[in-house]
């Protein structure tokens, strides 16, 4: 017997020991009949969703159901985004009828704009804002962006408040930023200049920026709370992302485990500012909801958003996988580059992915929770595929494949046998040279 015939046996053994506990869904289209399977989450203060991939339509369909029957029956009231706090905050202004806010063209305008500019977030958009139109304000479901990339979006987004409520304190921002001018179309560059000794890091002007933002915290919020929350939420990326560039060539782990620390702590401002009985929903790829401490990632020495999330508040922060054997996907074959349709190869003999379509069930939920002997069954180490926004079948194994003890990793798992890629929306071309860098997904 071959390698290959003894794993795809050992996959075929395992699906035997764990389909009879999937619960077969309905297609994620039918939004109220996907979303009622997900009622048992309810308790939880963060239900934190993942992808397998950036460019696959199901997934983010599954996640808008399942996030309308948490608002809808179960209290949730933050939906919390892999994306930048500006442009999401434009979306948060739209749902939740402030002024300013759109969802249009220029919306996520950047590379890569099909991750939150297609036809289901543009549904789930349209949802949430028609559900906000009939609740007061204080009521209203936010849409926020937890990311880090942000550095001259967020900086413009400090000035243009301070203009308006305090135009001397303005000028002064705009000397402490101006150290950070020269790099805003090139963070990278800056980044390099740094660790190569060309000039000093501007971290003391950043900080001291931020620091003078928290010491007039009263008097702004007693003109508008919302708007100086957004300006500190704001600061606060500017001086994450200066940190982000400095480091980003040390090796991905200390980049990587920055970048996942301040999603976790913008997660916990915005939980935070909400009130104490705020709840949230996330959307992030699974290899950030998913604990990596349970995943090669997390062996060698890398700490994500579902790690924080279950140290802070224990079982009442839930990860719930996702995971697709074969179809289509939107993706690019190199960071900035055109996304194209793929096609997703079908899953390797030695992998999870491999276990859940020898189930032969097309889509389902397995929750293992309380579940110990499904829990024991899928506790040995097998290989995981991720797909970012780039997509390399020709190297897959290696490019897009890790190790993984999958009943570690999430609480449950939504399985699609087959998926197909997401359908982009118009975008306005971005000026100026993306932010973002493919150091992680």
């Amino acid at each position: 017997m071959s390698v290959l015939d003894a794993q795809a046996g050992d996959a075929i053994r395992t699906a035997n020991a764990i389909k009879h506990a999937i619960q077969p869904l309905p297609d994620p289209g039918n939004a109220a009949a996907f979303g009622r399977f997900f009622d048992a989450f309810g308790d939880a203060k963060v239900v934190l969703l993942g992808e397998a991939s950036h460019g696959s339509s199901e997934f983010y369909a599954a996640r808008a159901a399942i996030t309308r029957r948490l608002i809808e029956n179960h209290g949730f009231s933050i939906v919390a985004v892999e994306a930048d706090w500006p442009d999401a905050g434009r979306v948060d202004r739209h749902v939740r009828q402030r002024p300013g806010g759109r969802y249009d063209e220029a919306s996520f305008a950047r590379f890569p704009t099909w991750m939150w500019r297609n036809e289901d977030v543009e549904r789930f958009v349209n949802w949430l804002h028609e559900h906000n139109r009939a609740l007061p304000f204080e009521q209203r479901v936010e849409f926020r962006g937890v990311d880090v990339y942000s550095l001259r979006g967020s900086i413009s987004e400090v000035l243009g408040y301070l203009d308006q409520v305090d135009p001397e304190e303005a000028h002064r921002a705009r000397r402490r930023y101006g150290c950070l001018t020269p790099w805003q179309g090139e963070p990278a560059w800056y980044g390099r200049s740094v660790i190569t000794g060309e000039v000093d890091p501007c971290e003391d002007k950043v900080v001291e920026q931020l620091t003078r933002l928290l010491e007039r915290r009263l008097d702004y919020e007693a003109e508008d709370s919302a708007e100086y929350f957004d300006a500190e939420q704001n600061a606060r990326v500017v001086l994450a992302a200066e940190q982000y560039y400095r480091i980003m060539y040390r090796g991905s782990n200390d980049s990587w485990n920055l970048r996942d620390r301040h999603m976790f702590e913008t997660l916990q401002s915005v939980l935070e500012h909400r009130g104490s009985n705020a709840k949230a929903v996330v959307w992030a790829h699974n290899s950030h909801v998913g604990r990596a401490k349970a995943t090669e990632m997390g062996w060698q020495g890398q700490l994500n958003i579902g790690d924080h999330a279950r140290s802070a508040w224990g079982d009442r922060a839930v990860a719930i996988g996702f995971g697709t054997d074969r179809g289509t996907v939107a993706a690019a074959d190199d960071w900035d580059e055109p996304m194209q349709v793929k096609t997703v190869l079908r899953s390797r003999p030695d992998s999870y992915e491999r276990v859940f379509q020898a189930t032969g069930i097309a889509r389902g939920l397995l929750d293992w929770r309380g579940k110990p002997e499904i829990r024991a069954v899928l506790a040995k180490r097998r290989l995981e595929r991720a797909i970012g926004v780039i997509y390399r079948p020709e190297t897959e194994r290696h490019s897009h494949y890790f190790e993984a003890v999958l009943p570690e990793q999430f609480d449950a798992f939504v399985w699609f046998e087959q998926t197909k890629a997401v359908v982009p929306l118009p975008t306005e071309p971005a000026h100026g040279v993306p932010e973002s860098y493919p150091f992680g997904v």
